[in-house]
């Protein structure tokens, strides 16, 4: 009994081998030639997703604008050194910058104290006197600019005209006052509205850079409301000059307050309003 079931158990063992030789061979064999190629593995694909850029999404396009150019370098430059020039003024002659405001402010002191205090020093009297100049005709050609009075393309020969327009016209104005003063004999009256004419010109210069610089970098909304408030400023510092003229000479030359109204009517607004009504003539 027992021999029986180790040779039977013998028997399938074999089978089983034999059979699974075969069909080895058969799969091996079947199989073309081609077929049987090396399998390489696949390489792990790695995605860089950047949460500013959206590369994932379809391209937009966007329509190109031309941006106008308004080259405002000239400006920058000129007023950088129109500062410049204040700051060494300041430095240099810091005594008579403050007794400039000093005596502006102080209507207390007498005008024997202000002509010792600022008359006596010359050179800065006429350096204040060029700023003011200067800083007056950038301020009117600005506002030509402002009222398209003016193109922008003729910003050199305007702008230097504007200057020189200015500077004539007090050159010609102290000349008169000059000469006036000596024909009548009350050179020291004319000397005293003089001085306080160019007192408050020297103010007003000091006080457009401010505003010249507002006019020249600022939006349109800003610039409209700098150019109002600087134009009340200017006719304030004006009827100043003339208010203090007045009570100054009143006691001097006995005159009426409509004499002397007719006086800087003809000599003060007149000839400024005959060089307007000119300029715009020849402008267009």
């Amino acid at each position: 009994m027992i021999s029986i079931l180790i040779f039977s158990v013998s028997i399938y063992a074999q089978t089983t081998d034999s059979v699974i030789v075969n069909t080895d061979s058969v799969q091996i064999s079947t199989l073309p030639d081609s077929v049987i190629k090396p399998v390489t593995p696949a390489k792990p694909v790695f995605k860089f997703r950047n949460k500013l850029l959206n590369s994932e999404a379809e391209p937009v396009s966007f329509s190109v604008q031309l941006k106008k150019e308004n080259k405002k370098d000239v400006m920058f430059y000129l007023i950088a050194g129109m500062l410049l020039v204040l700051a060494f003024f300041k430095y240099f002659y810091s005594r008579y910058f403050a007794n400039l405001f000093r005596v502006f402010f102080n209507s207390s002191l007498r005008q024997s104290q202000l002509t010792d205090q600022l008359l006596q020093a010359k050179l800065p009297s006429l350096l204040f006197n060029i700023f003011f100049i200067i800083s007056g005709g950038i301020y009117i050609y600005i506002l030509l600019l402002h009222y398209q009075v003016i193109n922008n393309s003729e910003k050199w020969v305007m702008l230097i005209s504007s200057i020189a327009l200015l500077g004539l016209i007090y050159f010609v104005k102290y000349c008169t006052l000059k000469f006036t003063g000596w024909v009548t004999g009350l050179t020291e009256i004319t000397n005293v509205y003089a001085f306080i004419v160019f007192l408050i010109n020297k103010i007003i210069g000091i006080f457009l850079v401010p505003f010249i610089i507002i006019l020249s970098f600022s939006d349109n909304t800003l610039v409209k409301i700098a150019v109002i408030i600087s134009l009340m400023s200017v006719g304030i510092f004006i009827l100043l000059r003339f208010f203090r003229s007045y009570g100054i000479l009143q006691n001097q030359l006995k005159i009426s307050r409509f004499h002397f109204f007719l006086y800087i009517t003809g000599i003060e607004l007149l000839p400024l309003l005959l060089i307007y009504k000119g300029l715009m003539v020849f402008l267009k």
